[in-house]
């Protein structure tokens, strides 16, 4: 699992970037760490699953085009982070830059020297992530003024939470964007060659939480992360696939009035033939871990089919049998836990659920693209597909591996029933 920070002044030995770099590394991320204004950044947030931004510039900015004081390929890299839900902590001058990426604006303020004042967490600390469990009145080495509560250096975005604010000069100091972003107006860390106070406990802990945040997140990180960037041309470069896909489609047999899944449904694709089985009875829903797939699906009329969810495939927000047919293209062997999955998918199957894992290409051709031979290793060849799939509730109906497709055609069953069915057999 990889962090990248962010500082806008140049030098890799800085005492603020070091030192939290210092902290996630020994919670077991590895930190990448960059100048913003010496260039070498990423170019895209493959393979990032977090980032952080100790520090940022001082001139005026603002989301309305007049970033000239922002960094620029910094600011591009947070509002790539914002749009693909990569974890990101912007850090004293770091949280200005995080409001102007999603959408605010920042503007200079004045020092206001060093020492501690203490600070009132808003209502909303005490559910988040990251401020749970803080004291009521944590002390935080004070820092230059961020933005008054009622306007002022700082415009955050309409949807910032604030955390937290100082007593005195009633300035927010914490500010969360979305579910994945937080502003942070105070150091982390004792930062030893400034006036700053030493960071108490309770901000460490913070930074622990950061981290503990992105491990745990890391598998849909990447996901989305890589998606988020391709979502807006993928209709258009794959369109040619859906004769493929209806083909597949047609081959699950669903009845009117029944209820179809599109796992993993992308700009959701099989979801119009989904629609035309089941019919204006029934229900068809396509399912994406990643917000700009979905968007760009109800940008080409996907809704029209079926309804969107923003949800993780392998927690279903769905009743135990609750639907009749799951289609999965391309979903399957991409999951670091395939046997959770399709349990999963089995939990919300009816009795008589059917299962049809697809690609638009067979799995030789797929290796011969990448410039790898098939693998004996591979999840989706058969001898270690179907033993996966009878532990976790589905029966192989149908393997077909053929050079312009894969499929596999699967039907629920009980586990417990075929369990003593082999009981008896045997005896």
């Amino acid at each position: 699992m990889t962090v990248v920070i962010l500082q806008h002044t140049p030098g890799a030995g800085r005492p603020p970037a070091r030192a939290i770099g210092a902290a996630l590394e020994a919670a077991g991320l590895d930190v990448r760490i960059y100048g913003t204004g010496a260039g070498g950044l990423p170019d895209d947030l493959t393979g990032v699953d977090a980032l952080v931004v100790t520090d940022g510039p001082e001139a005026t900015c603002s989301a309305a085009g007049r970033d000239e004081g922002c960094a620029g390929r910094g600011l591009t890299l947070v509002r790539g982070a914002l749009a693909a839900e990569v974890p990101v902590l912007g850090v004293c001058r770091g949280a200005q830059l995080l409001a102007v990426a999603a959408g605010g604006g920042a503007h200079p303020a004045p020092d206001v020297g060093a020492g501690r004042e203490p600070l009132g967490l808003t209502p909303a600390a005490a559910s988040d992530p990251l401020f749970a469990g803080a004291p009521e009145q944590p002390q935080v080495p004070q820092m230059p003024s961020m933005t008054h509560l009622h306007g002022g250096s700082v415009e955050l975005p309409a949807k910032a939470v604030v955390l937290a604010a100082d007593h005195h000069r009633r300035t927010v100091q914490a500010f969360r964007i979305g579910a994945s972003a937080w502003g942070l107006r105070f150091p982390l860390e004792a930062d030893a060659d400034s006036d700053a106070v030493d960071a108490e406990p309770w901000q460490e802990h913070v930074l622990a939480r950061f981290a503990e945040l992105v491990a745990a997140r890391a598998e849909h990180t990447a996901t989305r992360a890589f998606f988020t960037q391709r979502a807006g041309a993928w209709e258009d470069r794959f369109a040619y696939q859906t004769p493929a896909y209806e083909a597949a489609v047609a081959r699950m047999e669903l009845r009117r009035g029944q209820t179809a899944l599109d796992l993993g449904c992308g700009t959701g694709r099989a979801m119009p033939a989904l629609r035309a089985q089941v019919g204006s009875e029934g229900s068809v829903l396509g399912v994406d871990v990643t917000q700009a797939m979905l968007t760009a699906a109800a940008r080409v009329g996907r809704t029209g089919a079926g309804q969107l969810l923003l949800a993780d495939c392998t927690r279903l927000p769905l009743p135990a049998g609750s639907v009749h047919g799951i289609f999965a293209a391309g979903l399957l062997d991409h999951l670091p836990r395939p046997r959770a999955a399709l349990r999963e998918w089995a939990r919300v199957s009816a009795a008589d659920g059917t299962l049809l894992l697809f690609h638009p290409a067979g799995r030789a051709e797929r290796a011969a693209r990448h410039g790898r031979p098939l693998s004996p290793d591979d999840p989706l060849a058969e001898p270690n597909l179907r033993p996966v799939l009878d532990a976790t509730g589905w029966q192989l109906a149908v393997y077909d591996d053929a050079a312009q497709h894969f499929l596999a055609h699967a039907v629920r069953t009980d586990i417990r029933l075929r369990t003593i069915a082999t009981r008896v057999s045997v005896a």
